[in-house]
C-alpha cells in the first residue's frame, strides 16, 4: 500500500466515502433513465406469480402492530443466538463470575424493553 504519512488513513476514507457515494448516485440515475426508456406494455402491467386478477385495489395498508410484533421477536430471536453459545462454553471461563454478571446484565436489558412494551400496551392484541 502506499504510504501516504499521517493524512493517508483520512485520503483513503475519502476515496471509500466518494466511491460509494458515485455507487449510489450511478444506480439512481441508471434507475431513472431505464424508468424513462421503458414503456408500460401488457407484459410488465399482467399479473405477477399467481396468474389471477385482483379483485379489489391491490394496495392495502397492513396494520402497523404486524412490523411491532416481528421486530419483538426478531430480538428475542437475536437473543437466543447469544444465549445459545454462552451457555455451551460459561465453564470454559476463567472468570465465571464476570461472565455471570454480563449475561445477567444482558438479560436485565432485554427484560426492561418487554416491559416497556408490554406497559405501552404493545403486545395487547385488539
Amino acid at each position: 500500500m502506499a504510504n501516504f504519512g499521517n493524512s493517508g488513513y483520512y485520503a483513503l476514507l475519502g476515496i471509500f466515502f466518494l466511491f460509494g457515494l458515485l455507487l449510489g448516485i450511478g444506480a439512481y440515475i441508471t434507475s431513472w433513465i431505464l424508468r424513462a426508456r421503458g414503456a408500460k406494455t401488457d407484459m410488465k402491467i399482467s399479473p405477477y406469480e399467481c396468474g389471477e386478477e385482483t379483485s379489489g385495489p391491490t394496495y392495502i395498508q397492513f396494520n402497523a402492530r404486524y412490523y411491532v410484533w416481528a421486530l419483538i421477536f426478531l430480538i428475542f430471536d437475536v437473543e437466543t443466538l447469544f444465549i445459545l453459545p454462552w451457555a455451551l462454553v460459561y465453564r470454559t471461563f476463567q472468570p465465571m463470575m464476570l461472565a455471570l454478571t454480563e449475561m445477567a446484565v444482558f438479560l436485565l436489558i432485554l427484560l426492561v424493553g418487554l416491559m416497556y412494551a408490554w406497559k405501552k400496551g404493545v403486545l395487547r392484541w385488539n
